[in-house]
């Protein structure tokens, strides 16, 4: 039929006939499993992954990782420990920060391969609702968060803190959580809490 006679029913019966014949072909193909065919969709690619075996909070955890997954997006994506925060991903905010053998470090500049072996402490490591840290009880108690999403950074550079050399000043306190930023302006009441737990150790 010319387009020019084609009416406006015309062109709705045949694109309602048109949609029949497109839903029914994967029905069709169902079962087709061929490497040619490109209707079956590849399943996930996991070739390249490396084993490892990490210990996060006590507990050994055996994975299979990409060589190229940092211990942020390790501990987020296939760990499912998702208090440590992905913030710039570019080390400059601190949200990630955890502990590796104690010491704080940015997840997201380190590749998750290169910590087999080592002690690592994320913030569901430091305390649960039922018996808080020090610093975690603090922060509460100081009000040290506002929207809450630096708040695992701050208080896992906090612990840290605990054990660096560090002047008796807030000036000094603040020098050494520079790392760490707080886009609410939380600043007086981190460093509180901070002071309070230091008084205490």
């Amino acid at each position: 039929m010319p387009s020019s006679n084609w009416t406006r029913r015309d062109f709705l019966e045949a694109s309602l006939k048109t949609g029949a014949v497109v839903a029914t072909v994967p029905a069709a193909l169902q079962g087709r499993t061929s490497k040619e065919d490109p209707v079956v969709a590849a399943g996930p690619n996991i070739e390249g992954t490396l084993p490892i075996t990490l210990r996060i909070n006590g507990n050994d955890r055996q994975l299979r990782v990409d060589p190229r997954t940092t211990l942020l997006d390790c501990l987020r994506e296939t760990v499912v420990l998702t208090g440590t925060k992905k913030g710039c991903d570019h080390g400059q905010c601190g949200a990630c920060t955890v502990h590796l053998n104690g010491r704080r470090v940015n997840s997201c500049l380190s590749l998750a391969l290169m910590h087999e072996g080592e002690e690592i402490t994320t913030i569901e490591g430091l305390g649960v609702p039922d018996a808080l840290h020090p610093m975690q009880a603090a922060f509460v108690a100081c009000d040290g968060y506002q929207c809450g999403y630096c708040t695992s950074g701050q208080i896992m550079s906090a612990v840290a803190l605990l054990n660096e050399p560090c002047g008796p000043d807030d000036a000094a306190v603040k020098e050494l959580m520079s790392g760490n930023i707080c886009r609410c302006g939380a600043y007086a009441n981190i460093v509180a809490a901070i002071q309070q737990v230091r008084k205490n150790v």
